[in-house]
């Protein structure tokens, strides 16, 4: 869905029309419960009338086999139409984290603005919160079938008592419902408060080595404690809020009871109801307590579910970030990659070309131009935001659907993502592998030791986000992944950080033997001199420009600042 088409409403109204068959079933069931509940204290008034008062034991015996066919109804339709109602929740739940999900993966990216914590925590929470709508219909609904059933029977023992509840339940139904935009906006800071703060312990146990390394683990800790304090007071005003409504709900409700029961104890004494007339009056004053309360919980709970749909419907509303054209598989060309003119962040009309079979290393000064490079190549800029054009075998890349990009060009980003599995899922990524290609991938990027130390070789179990592996470790595997794809054009950004001098020359050299085929293309983004030293051509960029091109040979001999930048 486009982002002017879905918002919270939108998002309530869907899981009720998704889940009509279970919310319509279970309504019905759920009033029959109330309307034969609501019936109890009648059928009471009624055998204390015709059976108690006047002795007659038939009438009794009757009376009782009636009063247990109506709690053996009563007992069924809340038993099934709860089932229903609960799985109805459970079922829009999934379905909405389904979604959540797919948008979350969608390969043209999303513009949420939610970090994963925040994502985790709409998936997590909000999806069950805002499926909770379908709760809300099928009680309340029962809840005024109730009293509905209960206002009747009140007219039929007096008809001023009748019009008096008739009358004076909505007004109290109203008058609880203008606390709901309160709190709506308390649940909402609620859950926004605890979203940033799930987002913030996602991004610190994922740096956590690197705030241990720097020594920043007590800042972070106290930066934790924080947001978690703002958390809990948000939470608390929240529970303040639903507690002081429901609080007033049982105070009016309370008041209400007492008013109607006095009533009828009056209007007893003056001989206008008999004494079973008043036993069910006073039992249906007591028993309207029930939906009335249940009445201000829908409101608490329909103004939780607003507010999560919201946070729901910006999630699955979001806008894509790019959007790719239609065509398919390009044919191979002599020119696998190239950008014309290029701006794009810091990059200012940058021209670069990857030729079948060539290796091209691309060294930027600034860190910043070499992240916009890669952003640019991997397809996560929305056309809009740059300038000139990016040919994949000389189709614009604007132009490629969104796979044919992608199984053209791929980019291993320099922070790997590894996942929970084996070695070999990882390294295979879904697809069906060779044996022996994911062993050559494997020794071409000097991987070979991280199977051996383990007994169970390319079947070890990682753990989330590879985390039982080293910083190296997993720079490459991630490689050797990026290998076993054999993609047309390889874009590698700082693949060798975290190794060492020795095992960095045996990936250059896997690379140049991995990368060697013809119609392939490499780009190596780095300052790495072993990588720079396989590559057929650099291009230098400075400034956002490409400043200098060569050899690394020959630009080691020219040019002083590359020498300096490469050899430091």
């Amino acid at each position: 869905m486009a982002g002017d088409e879905i918002s919270g409403g939108v998002v309530l109204r869907r899981a009720l029309r998704r889940q009509r068959g279970r919310v319509v079933a279970g309504i019905a069931l759920l009033c029959t419960h109330q309307a034969t509940e609501a019936l109890v204290p009648v059928a009471i008034g009624v055998i204390i009338d015709r059976a108690v008062a006047t002795g007659d034991v038939r009438a009794l015996l009757l009376s009782l086999a009636g009063l247990a066919v109506l709690f053996t109804v009563l007992a069924f339709a809340y038993r099934t139409g709860a089932r229903l109602s609960y799985a109805a929740v459970e079922q829009e739940a999934h379905n909405v984290r389904v979604e959540i999900a797919e948008s979350a993966l969608d390969p043209r990216g999303r513009r949420s603005g939610m970090r994963d914590g925040e994502l985790l925590s709409v998936t997590a929470s909000d999806a069950e919160l805002s499926a909770l709508v379908v709760r809300v219909a099928g009680f309340c609904a029962a809840a005024l079938t109730a009293l509905v059933v209960a206002a009747v029977a009140l007219l039929v023992v007096d008809v001023p008592l009748g019009l008096g509840v008739l009358i004076g339940v909505p007004l109290l139904v109203v008058a609880l419902q203008r606390m709901a935009p309160l709190l709506t906006r308390r649940s909402a800071s609620q859950q926004e408060a605890l979203a940033a703060t799930t987002a913030l312990a996602v991004d610190l146990v994922s740096g956590l080595r690197v705030l241990r390394g720097i020594g920043a683990q007590e800042h972070a800790a106290r930066r934790y404690a924080g947001a978690s304090r703002h958390a809990l007071k948000v939470t608390l005003r929240a529970a303040t809020t639903k507690g002081l409504h429901l609080g007033l709900t049982t105070t009016v409700n309370g008041l209400f009871l007492a008013a109607v029961a006095g009533v009828a104890g009056w209007l007893a004494l003056e001989g206008r109801l008999t004494i079973g007339e008043l036993v069910a009056v006073v039992g249906l004053a007591q028993f309207i307590a029930e939906p009335v309360q249940t009445l201000g919980y829908g409101v608490q709970v329909f103004a939780m579910a607003r507010a999560s749909a919201g946070r729901v419907a910006r999630v699955l509303g979001a806008a894509p970030l790019t959007r790719p054209g239609t065509a398919g598989q390009p044919a191979p060309s002599p020119s696998r990659l190239a950008l014309d003119t290029v701006g794009y962040a810091g990059l200012d009309g940058v021209c670069l070309r990857v030729g079948a079979g060539e290796v091209l290393g691309v060294l930027a000064y600034d860190p910043g131009e070499a992240e916009a490079l890669v952003a640019l190549l991997s397809g996560r800029v929305p056309r809009e935001d740059y300038r000139g054009t990016l040919y994949v075998d000389g189709v614009p890349a604007e132009e490629l659907h969104i796979d044919a990009l992608r199984s053209t060009v791929l980019v291993e980003q320099h922070d790997v993502a590894l996942f929970e599995g084996t070695l070999r899922a990882n390294l295979a990524a879904g697809a069906s592998i060779d044996e022996t290609a994911l062993r050559a991938a494997v020794r071409a990027a000097a991987a070979e030791d991280v199977l051996a130390a383990h007994p169970h070789g390319v079947d070890r179990l990682l753990t989330e986000r590879g985390a039982n592996l080293s910083g190296g470790q997993r720079q490459r595997i991630g490689l050797a992944r990026a290998l076993v794809a054999d993609p047309p054009v390889l874009v590698l950004h700082n693949p060798t950080t975290a190794v060492d001098a020795v095992t960095e020359l045996m990936v250059a050299e896997g690379l140049a033997s991995a990368r060697g085929a013809e119609a392939r293309g490499t780009v190596l983004i780095t300052n790495s001199p072993a990588l720079l030293r396989i590559t057929h051509r650099v291009a230098v960029i400075d400034h956002g420009r490409v400043i200098a091109e060569g050899s690394h040979e020959q630009l080691l001999a020219s040019d002083a600042r590359y020498r300096e930048e490469v050899l430091r």
